[in-house]
């Protein structure tokens, strides 16, 4: 067969696959995290797509549809959208709301914790472990299957647990762990 005749990249229409889940695991996520995904895809729907649509019908009415660059443009922005509303209606489908206020006060770690720990060098780290859809490790936040949540969840504070990494196994010391308080309104 020609090699110019096989496919090098993805396509636009492919879909994005969703985050792994443990095998027969839940897809955890907190309120907060549930509203920011939903209403990110309430606004696609009730917003922005709208005004790409009128956009991208603006465009066609320009005449040649082969050569304008604000149809083409508008079409994959289109794909781009309807890709990201099945991809959040499907997350938000699987989602099991789990309110982490309901353990405030306990000192053992599960879903929704702050945890402080310290490593075998004696380093301190705080992470809050939160669903896959919302975790960012930018502020500090990790996924509830990633390997150092599964290390930390369940144990207590004072408590060392071990984190297996390619390098080996790393002894970590839970110091602190916090909830946020419940809502009064609940």
């Amino acid at each position: 067969m020609n090699i110019a005749f096989t496919q090098e990249t993805v396509p636009d229409d492919e879909e994005p696959t969703l985050a792994p889940l443990v095998a027969g695991a839940k897809n955890y996520i907190t309120p907060q995290g549930y509203a920011r995904l939903r209403f990110e895809l309430l606004d696609l729907i009730d917003n922005e797509r709208p005004k790409m649509v009128d956009a991208v019908y603006w465009a066609a009415s320009n005449g040649d549809r082969s050569e304008n660059g604000d149809y083409i443009y508008g079409k994959k922005r289109l794909r781009e959208m309807d890709r990201r509303i099945r991809f959040l209606t499907k997350r938000l489908e699987i989602a099991e709301v789990s309110n982490p206020s309901v353990h405030h006060g306990s000192e053992q770690v599960f879903f929704g914790a702050t945890v402080t720990y310290a490593d075998d060098s004696g380093e301190q780290r705080i992470v809050t472990i939160l669903g896959i859809d919302e975790a960012d490790s930018a502020l500090g936040q990790i996924s509830w299957i990633s390997p150092v949540a599964r290390a930390l969840l369940k144990s207590r504070v004072g408590e060392e647990v071990n984190l297996v990494t390619p390098q080996g196994v790393r002894l970590l010391e839970v110091l602190k762990v916090d909830y946020p308080a419940p809502d009064p309104d609940d």
